[in-house]
């Protein structure tokens, strides 16, 4: 007993041995004087550039008047602009005056079907088209953010060209949450975002060796980074089923084929494909039903109900065993009851990846960005992003820039996609650091791969 005690001792001295090394390391970290100097000098235009995109959101391949602006103010700056990528898509290239890598750069420039409840003196009033129907529209996820704060970048690196190693690619991607007019379980449907810009070759055409991405969160504090090894964000996929039985009077169940019964078991059996068929081992899954409709009075046995919903993970595996054994189950589960099942799967996005070694090699990067402010995390978030797409084309690294004011608490704060998302525009200066460093932290990395 007392041998392992003092083995346990020594070992929890060298670790804190460790920490306390990693914690010196961390607070030796210099942020890089010219760009500490040029992103606070774009900082005023970074937040009127923010503060009008969110003023004038626009949904899902319907970005139009924003790729617009964001062409314009890239061709200000001197930059190779290409437009209509993916649709509503703005790519920009700047030939650094070093020698070096090809890095690209991405924001997202879509917003969601969401009345705003910010009370922001520029809150949205904007209103578009979802599937045919007139909707609010609001940046309650921070694109707005991401795309001002790449534009401060592009802005700080094509003004300092000099010192800029190599090629920088900056992508501003429509249709991150969805095309607002694209339903994801036609089969003849179109892709979108992310997808469709790989498609149509953005990486090979540019010469892309690497990606990087910043998502603000409300979860941590304004100039705070948080990063994660592997996998960042789950995968996200959904599923649409009709459950065809047959009408009867309610007294008489035995005369019809109950499909609100059959829904019933296949929900619960649909929860057996987490717990008894996905290797857990490897990860984690979610399948969840957000909605459901069936029946128009109490005293019928309807004849049909509708549900839809999502599927989610942080590991490939797991998302595959999801993915492909829903439909047999649910088409089984609904036969054993005399009710027919029509069922369809869109697979979505790809698990979030952070390439192992770039992210390791990033950090002193990070940390110059946040004077110090970045810390690992060892739990993904439970979101998903179409970041992924690129990530599986080459190394990327998606990290997460808190949004909340440092008097509040971030438990407290509305999340993405709320109404009352709010971000602390302080910290878009560090976003636009954020994305400078990633360049030359890259360009530093770079080297050693070629040793």
């Amino acid at each position: 007993m007392r041998s392992k005690l003092y083995t346990f001792n020594r070992l929890a001295a060298a670790a804190a041995l460790v920490c306390g090394s990693l914690v010196a390391q961390a607070a030796e970290v210099v942020p890089t004087p010219w760009v500490v100097q040029s992103a606070k000098a774009v900082e005023s235009q970074v937040i009127d550039w923010r503060r009008h995109i969110h003023q004038h959101p626009e949904l899902g391949n319907l970005e139009v008047k924003t790729a617009a602006m964001v062409a314009k103010e890239l061709k200000k700056m001197g930059l190779q602009v290409h437009t209509g990528i993916a649709g509503t898509g703005v790519v920009a290239v700047l030939q650094g005056g070093l020698p070096g890598p090809t890095v690209g750069l991405r924001a997202d420039m879509d917003a969601l079907p969401v009345k705003e409840t910010s009370g922001l003196p520029f809150a949205s009033q904007a209103k578009g088209m979802y599937f045919g129907k007139e909707v609010d529209v609001m940046h309650a996820c921070g694109h707005d953010a991401h795309t001002a704060m790449l534009l401060g970048a592009a802005s700080v690196l094509s003004q300092n060209k000099d010192k800029v190693p190599g090629k920088v690619v900056f992508i501003f991607q429509p249709a991150e949450e969805g095309g607002a007019n694209i339903d994801v379980f036609d089969p003849k449907a179109p892709s979108w975002g992310a997808k469709r810009m790989v498609e149509e070759g953005v990486m090979e055409k540019f010469g892309i060796e690497s990606v990087f991405g910043v998502h603000v969160m409300s979860n941590a504090h304004a100039g705070e980074i948080q990063y994660k090894v592997g996998a960042a964000l789950n995968s996200a996929d959904g599923f649409r089923i009709k459950l065809e039985g047959k009408q009867a009077h309610g007294s008489m169940p035995w005369t019809g084929a109950d499909p609100i019964v059959a829904s019933a078991n296949v929900i619960n059996g649909m929860q057996t494909l987490v717990s008894r068929q996905a290797n857990l081992s490897e990860g984690m899954g979610v399948v969840t039903v957000g909605s459901i409709h069936g029946g128009t009075a109490g005293n019928i046995v309807t004849g049909e109900v509708t549900m839809e919903g999502t599927i989610r993970s942080n590991a490939p595996g797991i998302r595959n065993t999801l993915t492909g054994k829903l439909p047999e189950m649910v088409t089984k589960t609904a036969e054993a009851q005399g009710v027919h099942a029509d069922v369809h799967v869109a697979k979505i996005m790809p698990v979030t990846m952070n390439d192992a070694n770039l992210t390791r090699a990033m950090v002193p990067a990070l940390q110059k960005a946040s004077d110090g402010k970045a810390t690992e995390t060892f739990v993904n978030q439970a979101a998903s992003e179409d970041f992924s797409y690129y990530a599986e084309k080459v190394p990327g690294l998606f990290v997460f820039l808190g949004g909340t004011p440092k008097d509040q608490d971030p438990a407290k704060a509305a999340s993405n996609h709320n109404p009352g998302f709010f971000v602390d525009e302080s910290t878009l200066i560090t976003g636009v650091r954020s994305h400078v460093e990633f360049v030359l932290g890259y360009a530093d990395y770079a080297k050693t791969l070629t040793k």
